[in-house]
């Protein structure tokens, strides 16, 4: 009996000690029952800091994105003016007639080339500025003095595009020209108002012709405005005011920095319309000394004056160059203060009356008409001495010098010395 009861005591000790346990652990468990969100509200919170630090991660990440976005923006701005070449324009002073190189990282063109007699003269130029190849020559139309030269260029110089307006004229140097092309198995490439082309860093796109003109051929010529990055320059050839009014009516931006006055500073040219459209800072008169049609003109002096514009003339400056970055132009000279219109050979009289037509009412007011001065500093005597030139040579001479048998071209003392040439030590030309 002894060993029964105390096995019985045993087994209630045992019994006593699992209830004791689960009674410890139910209350563990209602005390989890009791606070459901402590671990919850941990767990919350490690969540919360996980999506605050995802949150604070996310905003930089937006930050950035619109920084990118502007900075794309911006780029694009500083990539067009970045991808901008070192681009030069060079107004070659050819006498009374156009030419213009551009040369932009390797890349040349050329456009017109002056008269008959400066062909050699403006061969040599390009020789000087170590042109090898011309990407493209533009003829702008069929008048000798833009054309002239062109035939002697084109037999010299390898040449990619050839561009011309689809008009033929019944003249000699026109002749002259298409025989040199055909002579070199070149073909005319003719102009499409908006095409743009490539040149080097830079680009051109063709402006005019817009229409057919018949038989008036200084409205038919090439129009092209040049663009380096920032940096724009215009040239219209002879473009008149019918010319002008289509150029505007094309839809095409012209305002530019530089523009190339048509037809050399002619009244029939650069009307108010299109110079307030162009809104150029610059404008480059080409036109030769004492020229028989009095180019430029007063009235488009005057009208230059007027508007603030600096102008730069070869017939004072000789070749002129400017210098382009794609937002800054530098020139290799100032620009002319002279405002002197040009006096047509034998026609003093009318250039006078044409000079000075408003002279008495511009006289003691600011706010007067402003008239071109005709009576303007003299021109350098180099503009107006003569030198003579062979085909290769590097220096310049006198007339009759020997070493002119093989060849001899005669070009303005300026000209020679613009093209790098050194006067002959044999013949001691004028210097």
């Amino acid at each position: 009996m002894k060993s029964k009861s105390g096995n019985k005591k045993l087994w209630i000790a045992i019994i006593v000690f699992v209830l004791m346990i689960a009674g410890a652990i139910g209350n563990h468990s209602d005390n989890k029952k009791e606070n459901p969100g402590r671990e919850s509200s941990a767990a919350t919170e490690s969540q919360a800091a996980t999506e605050t630090e995802t949150s604070t991660n996310t905003e930089p990440d937006g930050d950035t994105e619109d920084f990118v976005t502007e900075g794309v923006i911006s780029n694009t701005y500083k990539t067009d003016s970045s991808s901008a070449g070192q681009m030069q324009v060079h107004f070659i002073d050819v006498g009374q007639g156009d030419a213009a190189l551009i040369a932009c990282d390797g890349h040349y063109m050329l456009i017109d080339a002056g008269n008959n007699d400066k062909g050699t003269a403006v061969q040599s130029y390009l020789m000087s500025q170590g042109v090898e190849k011309l990407d493209y020559v533009i003829g702008t139309h069929p008048d000798a003095d833009h054309i002239g030269g062109l035939d002697v260029v084109i037999y010299k110089f390898d040449c990619d595009t050839i561009i011309m307006p689809d008009v033929a004229n019944d003249t000699r140097t026109y002749d002259d020209v298409v025989q040199a092309m055909k002579s070199k198995g070149y073909q005319t490439t003719y102009p499409v108002v908006g095409e743009t082309y490539t040149l080097g860093g830079a680009t051109f796109t063709i402006v005019a012709p817009n229409a057919d003109y018949g038989n008036d051929m200084n409205d038919w010529s090439v129009g092209v405005l040049v663009q380096n990055g920032n940096n724009r320059f215009l040239f219209t050839g002879d473009a008149e005011e019918k010319a002008e009014e289509d150029i505007l009516s094309n839809g095409i931006d012209v305002s530019a920095d530089v523009y190339a006055a048509a037809h050399h500073g002619s009244k029939t040219a650069t009307s108010q319309a299109f110079l307030d459209k162009v809104s150029p800072t610059y404008v480059v008169i080409s036109a030769g000394e004492g020229n028989k049609y009095g180019h430029p003109h007063a009235e488009v002096l005057n009208c230059l004056r007027a508007a603030g514009i600096s102008v730069f003339r070869t017939d004072e400056q000789g070749t002129i160059v400017a210098t382009s970055d794609g937002n800054d132009i530098t020139w290799n000279c100032s620009p002319s203060e002279s405002w002197k219109a040009g006096e047509p050979t034998g026609s003093s009289d009318s250039t006078a009356n044409n000079s000075t037509a408003d002279s008495t009412t511009s006289s003691g007011s600011s706010d007067a008409g402003i008239v071109a001065d005709a009576s303007g500093s003299s021109n350098s005597d180099s503009s107006s001495v003569m030198v003579h030139i062979t085909d290769t040579g590097s220096k310049y001479h006198s007339a009759g010098c020997s070493y002119l048998k093989k060849s001899d071209h005669e070009v303005t003392l300026s000209e020679a010395k613009n093209m790098g040439l050194t006067p002959c030590s044999r013949c001691n030309p004028p210097q």
